[in-house]
């Protein structure tokens, strides 16, 4: 027996926090009875249906890594009919990103049908690092450096910076740039720190996710992870 909210995440269907979301709105139903409690267990023989689809449990899991352009957003779909991360990937399969990444930045993304995966990266528990590359409007100082290894408060909770890099200072053009490394997920993490120093983001893109790097993908371009990379997700 296994939680429902597992199985629906295990079929592909999509992650285990969306169908946890799904189960207590009503949408799913376990052998034509409306279920909507989560600690619900099915088994093997039990039929699952999403909103009238009998979910798949042979479902073949894919794994990808795409590098975002400016101007697509991070969902499956969008009510405005923008371009999505999954609209840039050839498939039939029903993947969905893990995480976000705003309108505007750039940079690594990972999609999958695998709902466990998703959650296991997603976790808070999991502290996965990501890496930026930020341009700034303005000069960072040395003060400004101190003040970001030392962890700036925002929205009530302290932002730890795992690495810092100053890459380039243009006192010409009044910008720097550089790349910082953290483990958090909240929205527009960034943004929200150098706006804290007085230093608006101008660019950002994000190279860096846990092992993985953006390589050589151009803007737009994705590979498949193998599954040596999906195993030492898990093994972390």
């Amino acid at each position: 027996m296994e939680r429902l909210q597992k199985v629906i995440a295990a079929s592909g269907y999509t992650s285990r926090r969306k169908a946890e979301e799904l189960i207590k709105t009503g949408h799913v139903l376990v052998n034509d009875k409306l279920v909507t409690e989560l600690g619900t267990k099915v088994d093997s023989n039990d039929v699952i249906s999403i909103d009238g689809t009998i979910i798949n449990k042979d479902v073949k899991f894919e794994y990808y890594l795409l590098n975002k352009p400016r101007g697509v957003i991070s969902s499956a779909h969008d009510a405005e009919g923008r371009t999505t991360v999954v609209d840039l990937i050839a498939t039939s399969a029903r993947i969905y990103p893990i995480g976000r990444l705003d309108y505007n930045t750039t940079g690594l993304i990972l999609l999958t049908n695998d709902g466990e995966f998703a959650n296991h990266l997603m976790h808070p528990s999991f502290q996965i690092e990501k890496t930026y590359v930020a341009k700034l409007e303005g000069l960072i100082t040395g003060e400004d450096i101190a003040k970001l290894k030392k962890g700036i408060v925002i929205e009530g909770r302290k932002v730890e910076i795992k690495r810092f890099k100053l890459k380039k200072k243009d006192v010409e053009k009044n910008t720097s740039l550089v790349e910082v490394t953290i483990v958090e997920g909240r929205n527009h993490i960034i943004k929200k720190l150098f706006e804290k120093l007085n230093l608006p983001v101008n660019k950002l893109s994000r190279i860096g996710y846990g092992f993985l790097t953006i390589d050589n993908l151009k803007s737009g371009e994705y590979r498949l992870l193998s599954i040596k990379e999906v195993k030492k997700f898990y093994s972390l």
